[in-house]
């Protein structure tokens, strides 16, 4: 009997999760004023939902602050009226600027699966003071790396603050969004931060060890009437921009004039075009420096908007741990000088043709053209990618692609071998209906001329993750000829066998929420010659989450690296390098503490000690954030590595220091100023943003740059200051 009943119990906990809740939305042929007040007739109308479950700090109890919603939809739009109660009117809200921290501000957010498809969608968040986000998801929204903030779409809410609540209105034009013609149901799942109360919650029921943004848990919002055919929508969002700027190393100065536009022009229901000519993206934030002491390239993320829009269709093929993407969208724009500086290169045109075809296809096409630059012998370049991608089963799919790129007019300062180079492909991404299971196999080989044999790129790697623990298994092989000049290889010619096994724990009692034992063994090979062992990563680290959700972590790390080639991990000038054909081995110890983000000082201490090739290693960082709320925002990073080896190879010093202050006036007129120091580098940068939304997703921006040496005194490197003014015309 005693069986029964836990066999029955744990029954009931494994299906709550998949409950499916639905809501009926109420069909109207009026507007409402989204101001935040509920106040409007239509609203009596509407079906009411809520009934919120935790999902932190635990996911088995119900919220405990109610949230209640209602949906409304005309032809053009669909609304949200959201009710949020709480202890009292201490929300805490960092910042007015759009694309807020969902973990650092108290909101509400919306995400619509609207194909159905359980692997992609939109979400749009609003906290009580009316700022709003947005934002794609990809990948069934199990991983980071599926959640893009940097996506922008049309469409309009507010919020007012009452006594122990909040209300939200949420207006959504139907061209905004993708789908099919025709659609009674889309899946959908609203879900709140409730900072004050540290708590997070949501519609349908999730499991705390997937991210709260997976689309494997969802409910269902039931129309009234099928939805009819969007109407068309083609914006115009022409630009001009003024500028001028000196060179203090060739003691030069220019001054520009440029225009150009952008076009989005919808495609039926569920396809966009995207047009750009001449684009200019000085408006663009700048990069964090990162201090890096490895063999290789780093990958930074992208942040044009013409780049964004079902970028998980492009950038998401071949390797899961960007050890080899066949498309990297920041290879376009950028190239190598005669010095092999890196140094922006026009670009003339740009389309993108991207989005559903029916319920189970997606396309993806897109073509750019970059100039040519003779001064710096940087050929023109035709940039191509054509990509499709079919759903297989409830959220797996299979995507095949190719990527082009290819020397228009074949100048004489480029050699034979450079004039083209081509990647071919296909992915299969496994994940199983409960998120539980993920897997990934590729197969991608390169063409260019004079080609050899051997040129693949090709993984496959499992996980597997219940409640309480996650099992990884990754294998890649990646030829020494495989060449993608569009994509991120960072290295080649290896083979990799990776695995991981991982436990959490809840613990009922006490200070900590949860806890994670992690033990990581990761192994490279040489894939030509001896195939001798390159490199070997072992990992016991443990990571404990307080109520707070302030984090502890520390590690022990064991690692053997083989360099080939001679390297120098201070990057000096005259440095000695450590010779080739050497192996490595060297311990460490790592250890780092971060503050939850519910408080106005927040703070994160970290460091690793230990060996470090054939010498030793101290890295240091500490950052400080301090919020004047909701107004300011100021933060302070610092990092310290030392690096001791033995002579004659360098030793170093290397400091890195990031500050910051942004500064929102009000929800349409942000001031940022980004400081970055490092004597990596040699360089101190001063990035100063003003921009004025003065219409939606029409902006004026006034942009300063400014870079000086700092190696023997402080001295102007390069300067530059913009005008830039965009307006978004819907035709």
């Amino acid at each position: 009997m005693r069986s029964f009943i836990v066999l029955f119990l744990s029954f009931l906990l494994t299906t709550g999760y998949s409950q499916t809740k639905s809501i009926k939305a109420k069909y109207i042929d009026t507007d409402i004023l989204i101001d935040g007040n509920l106040n409007e007739s239509e609203w009596n109308l509407a079906n009411e939902s809520g009934n919120f479950y935790q999902f932190f700090p635990t996911d088995s109890i119900p919220a405990n602050q109610p949230t209640n919603f209602k949906i409304l939809y005309s032809d053009d739009y669909i609304y949200f009226g959201v009710t949020a109660y709480a202890r009292n009117n201490d929300f805490v809200v960092s910042s007015l600027k759009r694309d807020f921290g969902g973990t650092s501000n108290d909101n509400i957010s919306i995400i619509l699966d609207t194909f159905n498809d359980e692997s992609n969608g939109y979400f749009f968040g609003v906290t009580p003071y009316g700022v709003k986000r947005d934002g794609l998801i990809s990948e069934g929204g199990g991983t980071r790396n599926g959640f893009n903030i940097n996506w922008d779409g049309k469409w309009d809410a507010d919020a007012k603050i009452y006594d122990n609540y909040y209300t939200v209105e949420v207006r959504i034009p139907f061209n905004t969004l993708k789908f099919i013609e025709g659609q009674t149901k889309w899946r959908f799942r609203p879900y709140r931060w409730n900072i004050q109360d540290n708590e997070q919650s949501t519609w349908v029921r999730v499991p705390q060890n997937l991210l709260l943004a997976t689309l494997a848990f969802m409910g269902e919002i039931e129309f009234e009437k099928p939805l009819g055919k969007s109407k068309k929508k083609i914006s115009l969002i022409p630009y001009i921009n003024t500028s001028a700027d000196k060179d203090y190393v060739s003691d030069t100065s220019n001054q520009f004039f440029e225009s150009g536009f952008d076009s989005k022009i919808s495609v039926g229901n569920s396809l966009n075009l995207d047009l750009s000519y001449n684009p200019e993206f000085s408006n663009v934030e700048v990069d964090d420096i990162i201090t890096n002491i490895t063999r290789f390239e780093l990958r930074l993320p992208e942040k044009r908007q013409f780049f964004l829009d079902n970028s998980d269709l492009f950038e998401n093929f071949g390797n899961t741990f960007n050890e080899a993407k066949p498309f990297f969208s920041r290879r376009i724009g950028l190239a190598n000088d005669k010095q092999g500086n890196l140094i922006q290169n026009d670009i003339i045109y740009g389309l993108r043709l991207s989005g559903k075809l029916d319920e189970n296809w997606r396309i993806g096409l897109m073509n750019v053209q970059t100039a040519e630059d003779k001064e710096n012998e940087i050929a023109s370049n035709n940039n191509s990618m054509i990509a499709f991608q079919r759903k297989v089963g409830e959220r797996s799919n299979i995507g095949a692609f190719l990527v082009n790129r290819e020397t228009i007019n074949n100048p004489s300062y480029l050699g034979e071998e450079d004039k083209y180079n081509r990647v071919l492909g296909f992915d299969y991404n496994h994940i199983s209906s409960d998120d539980i299971t993920r897997g990934r196999f590729y197969m991608h080989k390169s063409y260019k001329p004079f080609d050899t044999k051997g040129n693949l790129s090709m993984q496959g790697t499992v996980t597997y993750q219940p409640k309480g623990m996650f099992i990884i298994q990754d294998f890649v092989y990646i030829d020494k000829d495989f060449k993608a000049d569009l994509g991120f290889v960072p290295r080649k010619d290896f083979f990799k066998w990776g695995s991981g096994i991982g436990k959490l724990i809840y613990p009922r009692k006490g200070n900590f929420n949860s806890h994670l034992i992690r033990l990581l063994n990761i192994n490279y090979w040489k894939a030509s010659g001896d195939k001798i062992r390159t490199d070997s990563y072992n990992s016991l680290s443990w990571e404990g989450i307080f109520k707070n959700e302030s984090r502890l972590e520390l590690s022990i790390t064991n690692n053997y690296i083989y360099l080939s080639n001679p390297f120098d991990p201070t990057r000096k000038k005259d440095a000695t390098p450590l010779p080739g054909g050497v192996g490595y081995k060297f311990n460490g110890l790592t250890t780092s503490f971060r503050t939850g983000s519910t408080n106005l000082f927040t703070y994160s201490l970290g460091g690793t000690f230990g060996g470090f090739y054939n010498g030793k290693i101290t890295s240091l960082e500490a950052q400080i954030n301090y919020r004047f709320q909701p107004y300011t925002n100021i933060g302070l990073l610092l990092d310290y590595n030392k690096i001791s080896l033995p002579k004659p190879y360098s030793s170093a010093d290397i400091f890195l220091a990031t500050a910051r202050a942004e500064i929102t006036f009000n929800k349409s007129l942000f001031w940022n100023t980004l400081i970055q120091y490092t004597n990596q580098g040699d360089n101190l940068g001063i990035s100063s943003r003003l921009q004025w939304r003065f219409s939606p997703l029409s902006d004026i921006f006034l942009v300063y740059n400014d870079n000086y040496f700092t190696a023997d005194s402080i001295s102007p490197r390069y300067r530059s200051i913009n005008l830039k003014v965009t307006y978004w015309l819907d035709l």
